[in-house]
């Protein structure tokens, strides 16, 4: 058996899965504790069960994402070795930051050599800086990881973590590197706490299965791995969305996935069944980086949205002040409207009605006629943003978490409806989309069973430059010796080799079907001879439903 458990903002899903199949689920309300949050459904689902039969256990956690919105990151200080030409003083207003002037250029060469009292001295500022944590990168670490090593073991062993920038990712947009390499940093201390706490808290109820935990990109990665990369588990909960809707209902042309929450809806869409990607990397509380992620954007109202009149005009979301009126809360929402008009069958009608009486009385109408006004606007505003995103999507090129699809404009045949909320808006959605709207079997619990079926997944670039007959994987900080006839096939078996053992050592199979993303080829001139190739290859397991669960 194995645990899915995803927590979102207003509830956390967990789900008990037996040969591929929803054996169990149950849905709790968000806790100001974020442990509990996660342990009280978790003994919840586990009444009567053995322990020791559960195989797996995969979390979805808002842990990272809350820490970086919420500005409650460790205190980073970071040594950046930009190279000529390039102006980043701009970054002193984020975060603590000495420039080093040492150079590795965009072949990996060694230009400038570091002054190694430089780095000394930059290590005892961030001291005074009162830096616990450490980010080093350099410009072109991804081509030659030799400084950002060089810095890490003269000063990195006197904080508590660094991360350095080629770990993270090969793609060489520097002020991205940057950025998610200060994140990383940042959440590691309270992603270690608690990753701790999980693990005693699944050794005291004796579940001695693995611990997974989902990324953005809808794969997972180990627990303990997860501790040397927690910023890949930021916007997490979206993923575990998609990868559950899809797991749910098989699709194989352009549609929309609504993951409809108590406080947000999550809206994403597939291009000929295949999720679409952010080409460059996802962007966190204003943060541009390099994390690998499905595209998915918000929508600011949920069942339990805030409702209001402003200028005599409805508003709705995107402030969440606690359950509806039908649940013991104090203010009207979507889902008071809903209870009123029978077609959500829980809660209290009278406190749904005793909630919404004070805007109808405002508005001058029953609260009858408020909910349906209710209802149709929150409607409303969903398809609004679905359309809005649709266009954004559509105004450039389409990327899939598999390839970029040239000339693809999407055009919708269907939605899937995920959530607990996403039965009373089927009807209206398709009425104002024109397509029709599937409502899953196992909706309500899609989050977590997204969490549970989705396979370890991770991804590597290789370059070699057959003039300098040099070969870097630069996520591993690997450079070795190539011979010159080095061909683009060589560098496809050394890529695969090296990602089936990342793959392993994350916690993935390493049977994972692999695949290459991004290659180029081209050929280095001198004078008017050709002196050599440089090929680039990036590979990934292929995010997905784990293999042995036949999705």
């Amino acid at each position: 058996m194995i645990i899915g458990l995803d927590m979102g903002g207003t509830h956390t899903d967990v789900a008990l899965l037996e040969n591929g199949e929803i054996y169990k689920k149950t849905k709790y309300p968000r806790q100001e504790d974020f442990l509990e949050s996660i342990l009280i459904p978790l003994d919840q689902i586990m009444e009567g069960e053995d322990p020791l039969a559960i195989e797996r256990v995969l979390l979805s956690t808002t842990l990272s994402t809350n820490a970086i919105v919420e500005g409650k990151l460790g205190k980073v200080g970071m040594v950046l070795e930009p190279g000529p030409g390039l102006n980043l003083d701009y970054l002193n207003s984020i975060f603590p930051v000495c420039f080093i002037s040492g150079y590795i250029d965009h072949r990996g060469r060694e230009k400038f050599s570091l002054d190694m009292d430089e780095v000394r001295s930059a290590g005892r500022h961030m001291k005074e800086k009162g830096a616990q944590y450490l980010g080093i990168v350099g410009k072109f670490s991804t081509r030659n990881p030799l400084h950002e090593k060089k810095i890490y073991e003269t000063i990195g062993p006197s904080f508590s973590y660094s991360t350095l920038g080629h770990t993270l990712s090969g793609n060489l947009n520097y002020p991205r590197r940057i950025y998610t390499s200060y994140l990383n940093s940042g959440v590691w201390e309270i992603y270690k706490q608690f990753l701790k706490a999980i693990k005693y808290s699944l050794g005291e109820r004796k579940i001695k299965a693995p611990l997974y935990i989902l990324k953005a990109d809808g794969g997972t990665l180990a627990g303990d791995a997860a501790l040397l990369r927690p910023v890949e588990t930021v916007l997490s909960g979206p993923a575990a969305s998609i990868m559950g809707a899809m797991a749910l209902e098989d699709i194989e042309e352009d549609g929309i996935i609504l993951d409809i929450g108590g406080t947000t809806t999550d809206i994403a869409f597939l291009a000929d069944g295949v999720p679409l990607f952010e080409p460059r990397g996802i962007e966190v509380s204003g943060f541009k980086t390099l994390i690998r992620g499905l595209y998915s954007r918000p929508c600011g109202v949920g069942g339990d949205s805030l409702v209001e009149l402003k200028d005599g005009q409805l508003k709705i979301g995107p402030e969440r002040l606690g359950p509806a009126a039908a649940f013991g809360g104090s203010s009207p929402t979507p889902t008071d409207a809903m209870v009123i008009k029978g077609i959500y069958k829980e809660g209290s009608r009278s406190k749904a009605i005793e909630g919404l009486k004070p805007l109808a009385d405002k508005k001058g109408v029953s609260v009858e006629e408020m909910a349906d006004m209710i209802y149709e606007k929150t409607a409303d505003i969903i398809v609004e943003n679905i359309n809005r995103y649709l266009g954004e999507v559509n105004s450039r090129p389409v990327y899939t978490i598999h390839e970029l699809l040239h000339g693809k404009k999407l055009a919708p045949q269907k939605v899937i409806l995920v959530g607990a909320p996403a039965p009373a808006f089927a009807e209206p959605v398709s009425k104002k989309l024109g397509i029709p709207c599937i409502l899953p079997e196992g909706f309500e619990a899609a989050n977590a069973l997204g969490a549970a079926l989705s396979r370890v997944t991770t991804e590597l670039t290789v370059v070699a430059d057959t003039q300098e007959r040099t070969l870097v994987v630069g996520e591993e900080g690997i450079r070795e010796k190539i011979p010159s006839n080095f061909s683009k096939k060589d560098a496809e078996k050394v890529l695969f080799s090296y990602l089936r053992e990342r793959c392993i050592k994350m916690g993935g199979d390493p049977s994972s079907p692999m695949e290459i993303i991004e290659e180029e080829e081209f050929n280095v001139v001198r004078g008017f001879y050709t002196s050599g190739k440089i090929i680039r290859l990036k590979g990934q397991i292929k995010p997905g439903i784990r293999g042995d669960y036949g999705a």
